[in-house]
């Protein structure tokens, strides 16, 4: 090795021993923060008090510049790490011409990243140079965290472990939300706000006109009111199979495995509801506030007031016999239904991959040098705003406007956890990933779905059902009159029989969960919940379907007439 390869290595080794020495450091200032939280709590006398405030701020002071520190020697380790890799990759080899054999870098990693071998970290921690992810990796608190990972994935070959959940370090958080911008098309078009627990987002009402006076006469008293919307948080997750084979991969393989799979998942599932989401265990969609016939009962009193958007943001447009020129200039006039009160301007249109295509063959010509162009590109004409392709958007369809409306809570806790033996066989080890967001629409009327096939826009799609948690959707009663129900109504239990001489019963039904929707049919005849069903001679069927979200649960009683 090269002396000035042997000053680097020093240099680099120097630096992180003076790194750990932070990290106790940092522990230290830990315990007195926690001897300050006591320490405020018997602080009785205003000179106690006094003495408490002033080493607080100590306290600030010493772990802001720690963090400094800590920060600046990351940095200076880094580039030392990146200089030192640039120099073994020039190192020549022992044997064959420099020209014919490529150097060989000093570690498996730098291989991965110089002579193809394997790459696969490469599509989540992309855009990184190699010097960041190694530092990356070499963080303590992410080095324990793949390391409990490993382990989980080993002991899940010998016996079933439990309760064991993994939280992803804080410098890994960023990264996830990196990359979901990355599968999720829509989250850097809207309003992304990290929250935690129930919040409320304050939201400035109409902004009145201002009054002209004389220059030296009285002004006159504007009113400006303040709405709020609350926002909870609603779980997105599901399983994530991980090769055995893989967890004994590097960390930069594992990691990239990993996250790459959480990112993708929860991605897809937040674009969908930030269009459709029903409001029921997950956010409300843009689609769905604008089919509202009527104001939710869960619409809040300080919410900005609800207005009925189905005739003048649910538009279809009849293309027939329509020349390019008159096809946008009407779809343009139907897009700018979408008003841009309290946006920052910036607009968005998603539509299906077929939908992009029709837009595109109207904007076919030749150009000067005779060949076919379509210069539309990822823009929409006329009216503006970036086009982004989501294929689960029926045909036809362009829903968008004024991505800034949309408010998108985010809240922390981004986890993985082992799971018990569910894909031994395949060997594989199943690990889950959970994110928690809710939204809506702030100003439903900055949004607008058009469909360019003159028929009426979709504003329902199915979501992946909730089968893993079927109490979501019990029926905490179900009673027809005075009958006997055989068996006796159980929740879980969904067919029952009943016998009657009566010409009708009242059917009474009561969900389990307050955002259930019930809908109760004596055959084909609807009901209402505390209706009456008239019978006839012979076996009627009674059915009750319970829906919250996406669980769906179908009870069904036959009640014979004699």
């Amino acid at each position: 090795m090269a002396l000035k390869q042997l000053m680097l290595t020093r240099k680099i080794q120097q630096r992180k021993e003076a790194l750990e020495a932070m990290e106790t450091r940092a522990a230290e200032l830990k315990t007195r923060s926690e001897e300050l939280e006591k320490a405020i709590e018997e602080a009785a006398t205003e000179e106690e008090i006094a003495v408490v405030e002033e080493e607080i701020g100590k306290h600030d002071t010493d772990k802001e510049a720690l963090e400094a520190d800590k920060t600046k020697l990351e940095g200076e380790i880094s580039a030392l790490e990146g200089e030192l890799e640039q120099l073994n990759s020039k190192e020549p080899s022992n044997t064959g011409s420099p020209e014919n054999i490529p150097a060989a870098p000093a570690t498996p990693d730098q291989r991965n990243q110089f002579t193809g071998g394997e790459t696969r970290m490469i599509g989540f921690f992309r855009n990184m140079p190699f010097e960041q992810r190694s530092a990356l990796v070499a963080r303590n608190e992410v080095k324990d965290f793949l390391a409990q990972v490993r382990e989980l994935g080993k002991t899940a070959q010998q016996r079933a472990v439990t309760g064991a959940d993994l939280t992803i370090p804080e410098v890994m958080l960023g990264l996830i939300r990196d990359n979901l911008h990355r599968y999720s098309k829509l989250l850097p078009k809207i309003q992304l706000r990290p929250l935690k627990g129930t919040a409320r987002q304050n939201i400035a009402g109409a902004i009145p006109e201002a009054i002209w006076t004389e220059a030296c006469a009285t002004l006159n008293e504007l009113s400006i009111g303040f709405n709020q919307i609350e926002v909870d948080g609603y779980k997105v997750g599901g399983f994530i199979p991980i090769c055995n084979a893989t967890l004994e991969d590097s960390d930069l393989n594992l990691a990239a495995e990993i996250l790459d799979a959480i990112a993708q998942a929860i991605g897809l599932a937040v674009d969908k509801a930030i269009l459709y989401g029903t409001g029921k265990k997950m956010p409300l969609g843009i689609a769905t506030r604008l089919a509202q016939s009527s104001q939710p009962s869960d619409w809040s009193s300080k919410a900005p007031a609800w207005t009925d958007l189905r005739a003048t943001h649910l538009l279809k447009l009849n293309p027939a016999a329509m020349t390019a020129e008159a096809f946008f200039s009407a779809l343009m006039l139907d897009l700018s239904a979408a008003r841009a009160n309290f946006s920052n301007g910036s607009k968005f249109w998603a539509m299906n991959t077929q939908t992009h295509a029709q837009l595109m063959a109207r904007m076919v010509v030749f150009n000067a040098a005779g060949a076919l162009v379509a210069s539309m590109n990822n823009t929409m004409p006329l009216v503006g705003g970036d086009i982004e392709i989501l294929d689960f958007i029926p045909d036809g369809d362009i829903i968008g406007g004024y991505g800034s409306l949309y408010l998108l809570a985010e809240r922390a806790g981004i986890q993985l956890a082992q799971s018990e033996h569910v894909r031994f066989i395949e060997d594989q080890t199943v690990f889950k990933g959970t994110a928690r967001y809710d939204g809506r629409p702030v100003f439903g009327e900055g949004f607008v779905i058009v469909n360019i096939n003159n028929v009426d826009p979709t504003t329902v799609v199915p979501f992946a059902p909730d089968n893993a948690n079927p109490s979501d959707a019990y029926l905490d009663e179900l009673t027809i009159g005075n009958l006997t129900l055989t068996p006796a109504f159980n929740p879980a239990v969904t067919n029952y029989t009943a016998a009657t001489t009566s010409a009708t019963n009242t059917i009474n039904v009561d969900a389990a969960k307050d955002k259930a929707v019930i809908e109760i049919k004596n055959g084909s005849t609807t009901v209402a919940n505390g209706g009456s069903a008239t019978w006839a001679a012979g076996v009627n069927t009674v059915t009750v379907k319970v829906t919250n979200g996406t669980t769906v649960r179908n009870y069904s009683v036959a009640v014979t007439k004699s």
